[in-house]
């Protein structure tokens, strides 16, 4: 997954070309574990280093194509740009590197989890880090969404800690994006860009120590590893073309789709078990992505009212 915050207030009415943009989106980041299943067999830092590796010239592609190249240029002169975008950059390989592992040991519905909860975390990042109020419908939220952690903590002896650090990390990268001056798909290429050398020397000492499975496995895990560059990029141009079209509130409906699909594939095709305790902190979450969907709503048509 990648930056789901819209480049700019969308119109008030939806434009039909933003949702669609948006649900290709959101389906294709819904269905991406099981393309990732397919590199279960090579090391998930191989997989994450190669994910860098190609999303940075298929993401300069798009910068060129769409005459944007120059913005990169002048982001990369500007220190306090390229600071918040190295901050970014670390909390979304974090990100990518926990999501990638969680489904290569048969743990998507963690993801899920991890990315159901993230908008309620957000919107407590926003109380604690900016002063942002929250309105008692978003308390009650996230109130929910904190009692399906204890009762899956209590039933597993342990916290979810592989939801906790997808929740927490994109929640810090949102954070972290908030503060770039530049749009979000010179946002990304700026990031992939920080951390292309990083992934460079990754599968060199890989290679060194004979870690590294390709290039030894054949052109097929080549394929597979370069449509992870494909498959991080194209969905970002998309939503960020959709975003730009919808209102706050639908693109906070929708984003719920990826969450679904994740949660579907890891039940019905990877036969993940959900037992009593996941079959009670699962309705919690969904009640608490209800309640702040709905919170979310009310406070469009109040600011409406308003204008």
């Amino acid at each position: 997954m990648t930056d789901t915050t819209p480049l700019r207030r969308p119109a008030d009415r939806d434009d039909p070309r933003g949702f669609a943009y948006a649900l290709v989106t959101y389906m294709f980041w819904g269905l991406m574990p099981l393309y990732v299943a397919l590199l279960s067999h090579i090391p998930s830092l191989e997989v994450l280093a190669h994910r860098v590796l190609w999303s940075l010239p298929l993401s300069l592609v798009a910068l060129a194509l769409m005459g944007k190249l120059g913005a990169l240029v002048q982001a990369l002169r500007e220190p306090r740009t390229v600071m918040m975008a190295a901050l970014a950059s670390m909390v979304v390989t974090v990100n990518w590197g926990v999501y990638i592992y969680a489904i290569h040991i048969g743990q998507a519905m963690q993801a899920a989890l991890g990315y159901y909860i993230n908008p309620l975390f957000s919107i407590l990042l926003g109380f604690l880090l900016l002063g942002e109020r929250l309105s008692p419908l978003k308390w009650l939220a996230v109130g929910f969404a904190f009692a399906a952690v204890v009762v899956l903590a209590v039933d597993e002896g342990e916290l979810p800690w592989l939801a906790i650090l997808l929740m927490v990390s994109w929640g810090f990268y949102a954070y972290f994006k908030r503060s770039l001056p530049v749009g979000a798909n010179e946002g990304f290429a700026l990031e992939v860009l920080l951390l292309f050398p990083f992934a460079i020397a990754y599968l060199i000492f890989a290679e060194i120590q004979g870690w590294a499975l390709f290039p030894h496995t054949g052109f097929k895990d080549f394929a597979l590893l370069f449509g992870m560059g494909l498959c991080t990029a194209l969905p970002l141009i998309l939503y960020a073309n959709g975003a730009k079209l919808l209102r706050l509130s639908t693109i906070a409906i929708m984003q719920y789709i990826s969450p679904t699909c994740i949660f579907l594939v890891a039940v019905f095709v990877f036969g993940e078990p959900f037992g009593r305790a996941k079959a009670i902190a699962f309705p919690l979450i969904w009640v608490a992505m209800i309640l702040y969907v709905i919170a979310l709503v009310a406070e469009g048509r109040a600011r409406r009212r308003g204008l």
